[in-house]
């Protein structure tokens, strides 16, 4: 799963929020996000990587890679 000893980011997911969609509701439920997370922070550690759980409200796509200001006015 992890190969390499770089930095993963994930995010912080309101999984009981998404449950409440009755439409995502049973493809959420059967993912496995928190047993995910932890396979990923346990291979990380292994391996000597790192793994960031970024806020679900971090406006990353939103920052310039440059200069990491925010881009909306």
């Amino acid at each position: 799963m992890v190969k390499t000893p770089y930095r993963i980011v994930i995010e912080n997911l309101n999984v009981a929020g998404m449950l409440a969609s009755h439409r995502l509701a049973r493809a959420i439920s059967d993912a496995g996000w928190a047993e995910f997370a932890r396979l990923l922070k346990y291979k990380q550690a292994w391996r000597g990587g790192h793994l960031v759980e970024a806020d679900r409200w971090y406006p990353s796509t939103r920052l310039c890679p440059h200069f990491g200001q925010s881009t909306v006015q």
